[in-house]
């Protein structure tokens, strides 16, 4: 199988998003967990940061948002005080605010509202193979990895569904702001200085907040909403609601994290399955085995997901001077919680480089797990890509890589954003 480790061992500027732009430097990150694991990073035109790869650190200081907060930004750009009240959402608030908010909006992402969507996903799935079938040759991000998540997006929001590629091509102009394929206002490369006080220091936060205003205002003059984004406008069981600045910053959360994130766990999972036969024939025997009441399939979809690590990192402002592996940290430092480093992390997981579909335990941190931002998407984010693997398996005969992929220009969402397949479809 082609390797997913790009570059090799050496002195790399993890605040550049050159530097990921051939994959994840996990060699790097191995080096940094071995000999310093509170690595000091410089930063062109801002501060520099403290970098954390282990395992083990990274899920302990996580869980202390009172020495490390989340309420200064969680990207490594400084902010100005006025620009983080603007643009912030509940993942930049540490609790009690952020327990307030999340209470209110959790309810529409609980497991078992979230498994109430199977069956649509499962028509999604099979509606793209079907869509595919007539192909020899697609891209795999494209037309499969980026469509699922788009699709079952515009669903949880109610939205049009004439207005699914426009929602997403305006997330994709968030949350890939580094890369100039979806926005001219590439975050490193041009003046956005217009921009600082919206989302992601990017316009299309203006239009999404135009676009939600008139999407709720048309739901309320039919009364007939039953979307998740109703539940959320919903008063919890102590009268709180969302208020409207909180809203419009979830939304465009809702939409950038809502389906990046899964586009790319997905693509990682077609790239591994089409250079490594042996597991996709592993899919293709688990489907004899059965699909209900067989824990192969949400092993294989976490272990997927563990491998993908879509979002790389979150960063914490230290509040206090603090010391960790002899390493003086002062308030007002960042400090990079590496989720993906943490994941490849040879003390915790047994070959971590490769994909195990049956690991048990996986005690991975993809989702942001130890402490109170933990991923509020991830029983949907592991739904669509366990129902995807079953039915690529059961659907796509053969296939393999046919061209050289690409990845996306980010240090924070990493992902193959062009993905070349052949393949031959039995529907």
């Amino acid at each position: 199988m082609t390797s997913f480790i790009a570059k090799d061992a050496g002195q790399i500027d993890l605040a550049d998003h050159d530097s990921f732009t051939q994959g994840v430097p996990f060699n790097y990150f191995a080096e940094l967990r071995r000999n310093d694991p509170m690595h000091w990073q410089e930063m062109k035109g801002g501060k520099g940061f403290w970098s954390l790869t282990r395992h083990q650190d990274i899920l302990q200081w996580n869980r202390n948002y009172q020495l490390l907060s989340s309420a200064q930004g969680i990207r490594l750009e400084d902010q100005s005080h006025e620009e983080y009240m603007a643009r912030r959402t509940f993942q930049e608030t540490d609790p009690p605010d952020h327990t307030r908010l999340r209470m209110i909006v959790s309810k529409a992402f609980s497991r078992p509202v979230v498994l109430e969507f199977e069956a649509q996903i499962r028509a999604i799935c099979q509606d793209i193979i079907q869509t595919i079938a007539g192909f020899d040759e697609i891209d795999g991000v494209k037309q499969v990895a980026r469509q699922l998540p788009m699709r079952m997006l515009g669903q949880i929001l109610g939205a049009p569904e004439q207005d699914f590629e426009w929602l997403v091509e305006k997330g994709d102009q968030l949350i890939a702001n580094s890369d100039p394929e979806f926005t001219q206002f590439v975050l490193d490369k041009a003046n956005t200085d217009a921009y600082r006080f919206m989302p992601f220091r990017s316009p299309a936060g203006l239009e999404l907040f135009d676009y939600a205003k008139q999407l709720m205002a048309s739901k309320e003059a039919k009364g007939d909403d039953k979307s998740i984004l109703h539940l959320v406008l919903q008063p919890d069981d102590q009268g709180n609601r969302i208020t409207q600045e909180e809203f419009r910053n979830f939304f465009c959360l809702l939409v950038a994290a809502g389906n990046d994130t899964t586009r790319y766990s997905i693509a990682a999972s077609l790239y591994a399955l089409a250079n490594r036969p042996s597991l996709f024939a592993q899919l293709q025997e688990n489907l004899k085995i059965g699909v209900e009441g067989n824990p192969f399939w949400d092993r294989a979809a976490d272990e997927f997901i563990r491998w993908a690590s879509p979002t790389m990192h979150f960063r914490r402002t230290a509040t206090q001077d603090f010391e960790l592996h002899g390493k003086k940290v002062k308030q007002g430092d960042k400090v990079v919680f590496w989720f993906v480093a943490g994941n490849r992390d040879e003390q915790v997981f047994a070959d971590p480089s490769e994909l195990d579909l049956t690991r048990d335990p996986n005690p991975h941190i993809a989702f942001g797990q130890g402490g109170p931002h933990v991923c509020l998407g991830m029983w949907l984010a592991r739904l669509e890509v366990r129902v995807l693997l079953q039915e690529w398996a059961k659907h796509v005969a053969e296939f393999e890589q046919a061209a050289p992929h690409q990845y996306l220009r980010s240090n924070f969402i990493g992902g193959i954003k062009h993905l070349p397949l052949k393949l031959r479809v039995s529907i």
